[in-house]
């Protein structure tokens, strides 16, 4: 849904001024609103230049979107001000539904800059909650302005780590095996190195491009069954930056196999999504898809 909303239609509407729905947080702004069609773009497309916007879509007369409202507002509260909880009630925002092209209540639609980021139906149980905003955090950090009045961190610039240094001078080189040992001798002293591990992945995945004949796709292409050729074409198409091709052709080959050919589809499917953040829209959109497949 999220990648086909346009919201433009909701723009430059005469808006009254809004009414906080709850405390204003020390940004200057409070950290959730109640939205209708006229305060949309000051209180949702606006604001989410500053700090993510959480724009969720219910109604009272769902006991899951009553629910949900509630456990987001705890949450917004808590963050104080790092994102806001837009609330909006369809019954009597029909417009602002309609444009999200909302299909089942609730709906929670996270924005950023102005544009939708990733999105989910239904309830959640408050872990996989905290999870999914945590991943819109980390997928907007540094690129908004922060709220009005914050004062901009600037932190002493940290120390190379030689460790670091050493697998990327590897790497430039061309030398994949190098980084990949220094890289994995970081990770097997510090497991939960997250800069290492990310690291890892996309030296491993170029070193594996390396290998992959330049006509793989045409091969794919020529025989749909087959599934080696299918997996270095995906590769040869995440490589062409065209991540919307590679996860295409992995999926379509699960929906058509099943068995040990369906695992390697999946594993490698999984492999190619870690390379990526996981709020990506192209990720999100991607997992559906793959969800639809699997079941």
């Amino acid at each position: 849904m999220a990648g086909a909303v346009d919201l433009s239609a909701l723009k430059d509407r005469p808006a009254p001024p809004p009414a906080a729905a709850g405390e204003v947080a020390e940004g200057g702004l409070p950290p959730i609103v109640d939205v209708t069609t006229a305060t949309f773009e000051d209180e949702v497309l606006r604001r989410s230049s500053q700090v993510p916007v959480v724009v969720d879509l219910g109604s009272a007369r769902s006991p899951q979107s009553v629910s949900l409202t509630r456990l987001l507002g705890q949450l917004a509260l808590e963050a104080g001000g790092r994102w806001i909880h837009a609330r909006v009630d369809v019954d009597t925002n029909p417009q602002i539904a309609q444009a999200f092209g909302v299909q089942a209540i609730p709906t929670v639609v996270a924005v950023a800059g102005g544009q939708p980021l990733a999105d989910f139906q239904g309830s959640q149980p408050e872990d996989q909650l905290r999870k999914w905003i945590e991943a819109i955090e980390q997928a907007t950090a540094g690129k908004l302005t922060g709220p009005p009045g914050a004062e901009p961190i600037e932190d002493e610039p940290e120390p190379e780590d030689p460790r670091l240094v050493a697998a990327e001078e590897a790497l430039d080189d061309g030398d994949f095996d190098t980084a990949i040992a220094a890289y994995e001798d970081i990770i097997a002293a510090e497991p939960a190195n997250a800069d290492a591990k990310a690291a890892l992945r996309q030296v491993k995945f170029l070193a594996r491009v390396q290998n992959v004949d330049a006509d793989a796709v045409a091969r794919a292409d020529a025989d749909p069954a087959d599934v080696a050729a299918r997996i270095e074409a995906a590769d040869v198409e995440l490589s062409q930056q065209n991540p919307e091709a590679a996860f295409g052709r992995l999926i379509d080959g699960i929906k058509r196999t099943a068995g040990d050919e369906r695992t390697q589809l999946r594993t490698r499917l999984l492999e190619l999504f870690e390379l990526f953040d996981a709020a990506d829209p192209v990720v999100v959109a991607a997992r559906r898809k793959l969800a639809s497949a699997l079941y």
